[in-house]
């Protein structure tokens, strides 16, 4: 019994031992080649704010995002970078880089952004940035640049936000954009340089998406008349580069710093300024209306035969043949952009951009799309149908009128309306003398009978009116009392003049 005890417990302390040193190998290990002081996890490298001088020798191959900044860096080595295929953001921002040098981004072609805002780089080199070939934003703004090579950002063909504020900027190419390609950019932050030539006529070329994002305000710009009057209506347009920053946008009255003025504050510098100088700068963009449903096609109308054609649609999608990536949009072989079926997505600015040795420099053309629902079309009116009616109801109506005469016994109701023959029955069937009498003067009565000064009452029945004594030559005048009934001719007084009465017996009653 002993010995199975015994044996019980070394089993158990067997056990334990093994747990314990099974537990020992699961406890985590430093990162591979994560250096001192630095924070690896995954795929993200953490060295900022350790007060560094130079990049750390050995660096993870696995690290995508490599924060370097807030350190005292003074250069980067060429092939630096070699290590890290997988980089897609790399900060470098508040450091003390004074240059960047040729190769210093070798081996860096999968990098999205590059941050090197707040260093001391004064210029930038024809080569300092190769190998960026995918880069989307490069920010380069708080430093001291003064100079920008012509084609300092040729390689960087899918740039789209680019910012250079507060630099020490002199001049900036808009016509080539420093070899930087304009169908992806959308964004360029020149503010808070020292920017003082601005060439109006290649601002006033850029397309519509880049003249949104173009910052140039807190530059000393010149109070020109062309230029006053193409910000303007870029800020009656909305554009956000301009609205957004209004009060910033300044310029120089008399050339010396003191005399700088507001563009939309103090228009009286611009009063003598004529709007024709501004009329032709722009093309203005073309307005289309199409329902949804129908088909569409656009033109890339240019000055000359372009060598390459693109369209920017209202998504910010470059538009290359064959088409949109939803199949929706097509680019035909000539350049232009057909919409099989329109739809509510498709409503916006279509930008198109030509290139082309024949071409003075890169010119767009821009179209406004604006997309509504059919209207349901009201039943057309026909004519036919209605003449027909018409006539039907005409020839109704006549047949009615030669053959359905009213009952005689209606046809005296003089004053009453004739609906039914039961209605007349009251009236005897032979008038009486004095009826006809009355009928007679009201047709021979020369007044008539609707007169206001002679209307009757109901109950007060005239024959005639007793004219003057003169003119009556003797003859007899029929007066009627104004109570005299209708029904009871009994009260009749015939009433002769003053002269002779013997001319009324041998004339006859005269009614006049």
């Amino acid at each position: 019994m002993a010995r199975l005890v015994l044996q019980g417990t070394l089993l158990c302390l067997l056990r334990v031992g093994l747990g314990t040193q099974d537990s020992d190998s699961l406890l985590p290990h430093a990162p591979h080649n994560c250096p001192q002081k630095c924070v690896c996890a995954a795929d993200l490298l953490d060295c900022a704010g350790l007060g560094l001088r130079e990049v750390p020798g050995t660096l993870p191959a696995a690290a995508a995002h490599l924060d370097l900044s807030h350190n005292a860096l003074q250069r980067l080595t060429p092939g630096w970078l070699a290590p890290l295929s997988r980089l897609r953001t790399l900060h470098l921002n508040h450091n003390e880089l004074e240059a960047l040098g040729r190769g210093v981004f070798t081996n860096a072609s999968s990098l999205r952004l590059l941050d090197l805002s707040s260093n001391a780089l004064r210029a930038l080199g024809r080569h300092d940035l190769d190998g960026l070939g995918a880069l989307e934003t490069l920010r380069l703004f708080n430093n001291h640049l003064a100079h920008l090579d012509e084609r300092a950002f040729h390689h960087l063909g899918t740039l789209s936000h680019l910012y250079l504020g507060c630099n020490e900027l002199l001049f900036f190419s808009f016509n080539h954009l420093h070899g930087l390609g304009s169908a992806h950019l959308r964004v360029l932050d020149l503010s808070s340089n020292r920017i003082r030539r601005t060439p109006v006529p290649d601002l006033a070329a850029l397309p519509a998406f880049l003249k949104n994002g173009l910052y140039l305000h807190n530059n000393p710009l010149p109070c020109d008349c062309r230029l006053y009057h193409l910000l303007r209506r870029w800020h009656q347009r909305g554009l956000s580069a301009v609205s957004d920053f209004a009060r910033e946008y300044t310029c120089l009255a008399f050339k010396v710093p003191t005399s700088r003025v507001r563009f939309f504050a103090h228009s009286r510098v611009f009063e003598n300024c004529s709007v024709a100088l501004a009329q032709d700068l722009e093309r203005p963009e073309e307005q289309l209306h199409v329902q949804v449903g129908r088909s569409l096609r656009l033109h890339c109308n240019t000055s000359a035969p372009a060598l390459h054609v693109a369209w920017v649609s209202p998504q910010h999608e470059l538009l290359v043949a064959p088409g949109s990536r939803n199949g929706s949009i097509a680019v035909l072989a000539d350049g232009s952009l057909t919409i099989g079926s329109v739809q509510p997505w498709h409503e916006g600015v279509f930008v198109c951009l030509a290139t082309g040795p024949r071409l003075h420099h890169n010119q767009t053309h821009e179209y406004n799309v604006s997309v509504s629902f059919p209207h349901p079309e009201p039943d057309a009116f026909n004519t036919g149908f209605t003449t027909l009616l018409g006539c039907a109801v005409g020839l109704m109506l006549v047949l009615l009128y030669l053959f359905a005469p009213p009952c005689p016994g209606c046809r005296r109701c003089y004053h009453r309306t004739c609906r039914c023959c039961r209605r007349c029955r009251r009236w005897p069937q032979t008038p009486s003398p004095l009826q006809e009498l009355s009928a007679q003067s009201s047709v021979l009565s020369t007044t008539p009978p609707d007169a206001p000064s002679r209307k009757a009452s109901v109950h007060k029945h005239v024959v005639f009116l007793e004219p003057g004594r003169r003119g009556l030559n003797g003859r007899v005048q029929l007066a009627v009392a104004e109570d005299f009934d209708l029904y009871n001719p009994s009260g009749l007084r015939l009433k002769a003049g003053s002269e002779s009465t013997s001319s009324t017996a041998s004339e006859g009653l005269v009614m006049t």
